[in-house]
């Protein structure tokens, strides 16, 4: 068996690589066998020179003048993001939210699957949604153990969030996406990511306010510049 190389990227880099690999896809779908950092950077609004560092992490993948084999650069993106196995996703909470999650499950990516959901007084225990069996929380340690799972996505209330991370983690579990927003205490080796609606939604009116203000000012600006 040949060994393969793991290459070691800086946090800010991984982050965006199933981007690049998401969009890489796309473009092969229509047609595109290559592509530069200028023309990836219009479409995914992240600086050329910011991609072209990244795509230095791995080596010599493009050419000067030439840009990038839009096939290799997906092949390689494919092997760090191993796409071609599958990985096994537990759900805490099957409210709103981890219903919604549960109808979608991963439709793009045939290699991230929801394969079971946990709660503790929801009516759905015991019953299947979207294929996706449903068990009390007192079933989680055995299921996930015997699915050999260790990643899980929380919507748990951050009231219950910090017992349910940890009886995660006791199984286990060492990658979680949690979308409560209060910060939780988690072993060392364990990763959280941690995502509030909340804020994002203020964050993107805030740009949106901040942009259209800008906008009125140059107006303003051009229109007092004006000659009469």
């Amino acid at each position: 068996m040949t060994e393969q190389h793991v290459v070691t990227l800086p946090r800010a880099t991984a982050k965006r690589i199933p981007l690049y690999y998401r969009y890489l896809c796309m473009y092969r779908a229509e047609g595109v066998t290559r592509i530069k950092s200028h023309e990836l950077s219009k479409s995914i609004h992240i600086p050329a020179a910011t991609i072209r560092r990244d795509f230095s992490c791995f080596g010599e993948l493009g050419k000067s003048g030439y840009g990038y084999d839009v096939s290799h650069l997906i092949d390689t993106f494919a092997r760090m993001l191993r796409v071609d196995e599958l990985h096994k996703i537990a759900l805490l909470g099957v409210g709103n939210l981890g219903r919604a999650l549960i109808q979608n499950n991963f439709r793009r990516n045939d290699n991230l699957r929801i394969t079971c959901g946990f709660d503790n007084q929801c009516p759905e225990i015991d019953t299947i949604i979207n294929g996706v069996p449903i068990y009390h929380m007192d079933q989680l340690a055995e299921k996930i153990r015997e699915q050999g799972i260790t990643t899980a996505i929380s919507t748990v209330p951050s009231v219950h969030a910090q017992e349910a991370v940890a009886q995660l983690t006791e199984a286990g579990v060492r990658s979680i996406l949690n979308f409560a927003p209060a910060r939780l205490k988690v072993p060392e080796g364990v990763h959280v990511k941690y995502i509030d609606l909340t804020s994002e939604i203020q964050t993107l009116m805030y740009f949106a306010d901040a942009e259209n203000t800008q906008n009125n000012m140059e107006e303003a600006i051009a229109t007092f510049a004006e000659p009469e």
